[in-house]
């Protein structure tokens, strides 16, 4: 016992090194809780993820925490020297106070958690890591019609959250409107080729056609709006110098829009080439 005590003297009389032994005894903490959400998987699930996240933000709150506690006394004279600079250091730190807050911001609204499709400015993937600094996403192709993973990570502060905008996607991680638009250089009357390219529309989406209506209605009654419809959409704008954009907007799977794209494309070609064939 009485070594038990010399001991514990003897580490708080030397709060460097008992800092140190904090340090290593959570980070070992960490890596071993990680280590065994983690597994022999490889890929993360959502649920192993969230996790993750969390056991990387409660060692990381639990050490400033024990940290503080340790060095109360040196913080608060700490913080009487420096009163004449404090504006400085609120100056320098803002980009900092700018994290935490958006962290703070983005866990009152619930704009989005570990697992979900979101937009911030130019950037779009999901959402595999959030901390008290920082949210880490895994990017996606949505800029170019496309709906997968590109292989790169995405580490942006939270500070961006006042700064742009958060679109949450998470509905079309499996089905999505997608949109396209077919250019003709000729200025014809297209209208006469619409209801068969209807027709062939209907045919490639038979097969999911009523999982996606009751999707879509899931979906308005999530969000509360009157959304287009599970049904295929096609309208005709004109350009500049006379060529016509035909825009076609089908709800399908989103692991199938780029196939069903080309079969569409397909279609409207072939029936365009054998009406105006020269």
């Amino acid at each position: 016992m009485e070594k038990l005590t010399l001991l514990i003297d003897f580490l708080f009389t030397h709060k460097l090194l008992l800092t140190l032994l904090i340090i290593v005894l959570i980070s070992a903490t960490k890596r071993l809780i990680i280590y065994k959400v983690r597994g022999d998987v490889s890929f993360l699930s959502d649920t192993q993820r969230k996790w993750i996240s969390r056991t990387k933000n409660g060692t990381f709150t639990l050490l400033v925490i024990l940290l503080f506690m340790l060095w109360q006394t040196e913080i608060n004279k700490f913080a009487l020297s420096v009163t004449a600079i404090a504006i400085a250091i609120v100056v320098a730190s803002k980009e900092i106070i700018l994290c935490f807050t958006g962290s703070i911001q983005r866990a009152s609204s619930r704009s989005f958690v570990i697992g979900d499709w979101i937009e911030v400015g130019s950037l779009c993937g999901e959402v595999i890591e959030h901390n008290l600094m920082a949210t880490v996403i895994q990017e996606i192709d949505l800029h170019h019609g496309q709906y997968h993973y590109t292989g790169k990570t995405a580490t942006f502060p939270n500070s961006t959250f006042f700064t742009y905008p958060v679109k949450n996607l998470n509905f079309m991680k499996r089905y999505v409107y997608h949109n396209f638009t077919i250019t003709v250089p000729k200025f014809v009357n297209l209208y006469p080729l619409f209801p068969s390219l209807t027709v062939q529309i209907e045919q490639h989406c038979e097969d999911f056609h009523e999982v996606a209506k009751r999707y879509n209605s899931i979906i308005e009654k999530h969000a509360g709006v009157d959304l287009p419809g599970s049904e295929p959409h096609i309208h005709v704008s004109s350009g500049a110098t006379g060529e016509q954009h035909v825009h076609i907007m089908i709800f399908c799977p989103t692991e199938r829009a780029s196939h069903l794209e080309q079969s569409i494309r397909e279609d409207f070609m072939l029936a365009y080439e054998k009406e105006f064939a020269c």
